[in-house]
């Protein structure tokens, strides 16, 4: 429930091993957010996390059992959220993995596995969370999606293919939200520096999770649908998208 000056309150963040997730949240809780569930594999966030929140000013950091790639779970673990939380003021979906094309050519089932974890599965947890907060009347679902789905590459079209879905799928529900009191918010953040990324080259205008977690709290406050970080993408991708195929296929990973 958000607080008594209408900020937010309570966060969710399932990925809750996230750079950037854990990002946003810890400057939600540095402006007034109390009550965090990181919702993880095993149910147990790192205890170093934990206790930064914690310093932060949260009063209530724990954890929560989940795993993306088990949608038969989803509606649960968004109920047992409640249970413990109350109103859901934000809810950041950040689960996620990169992989590798190369590796995703050579095992095909690999591959398909990574598009459940980075698009099928958060169907199920898209759909869960905005029932609930469209029965609240209020609530944010903040979905990280990726510069990679505006127009897929050849470098990373398996990663691409499921973020182009993903952003699909999270703009189609904040329109099916509208009018609700409930609301989605789609981030495409371009190249981040994180473990995930680590011994890849920068890409342009590469950034880092503490600039995207600040993109997302201005877009949060100021009520956006969509946040590019960095905001400069937004025009570099409305050029990029009506590149020639032959030209696009053609441009280094």
């Amino acid at each position: 429930m958000k607080n008594a000056v209408g900020g937010v309150d309570t966060v969710l963040l399932f990925g809750g091993r996230s750079e950037i997730g854990l990002a946003v949240v810890r400057r939600l809780v540095e402006a007034g957010a109390r009550s965090v569930l990181l919702a993880v594999r095993g149910g147990k966030p790192d205890d170093d996390v934990v206790a930064r929140l914690r310093e932060c000013g949260a009063t209530l950091v724990e954890g929560l059992e989940f795993d993306v790639a088990r949608p038969d779970t989803h509606e649960s673990v968004v109920e047992a959220a409640a249970a413990r939380l109350g109103d859901l003021d934000v809810v950041i979906d950040a689960a996620g993995v990169l992989g590798s094309t190369p590796a995703y050519e050579q095992d095909p089932e690999s591959a398909a596995d990574a598009a459940v974890v980075n698009f099928a599965g958060h169907v199920s947890l898209g759909l869960a969370v905005a029932n609930l907060l469209r029965a609240q009347g209020h609530g944010t679902l903040v979905v990280l999606s990726s510069v990679a789905g505006v127009r897929v590459r050849r470098a990373n079209y398996v990663y691409g293919a499921a973020k182009a879905g993903l952003d699909g799928f999270a703009q189609g529900l904040g329109d099916a939200l509208a009018g609700s009191g409930a609301r989605v918010m789609v981030v495409r953040p371009g190249f981040v520096r994180t473990r995930m990324t680590t011994g890849l080259p920068d890409a342009p205008f590469a950034t880092g999770p503490e600039e995207v977690a600040q993109a997302v709290v201005t877009g949060l406050a100021q009520g956006r649908e969509t946040v590019w970080a960095p905001a400069k993408l937004r025009l570099v991708f409305g050029v990029l998208r009506f590149a020639p195929r032959a030209v696009w296929r053609r441009l280094p990973g």
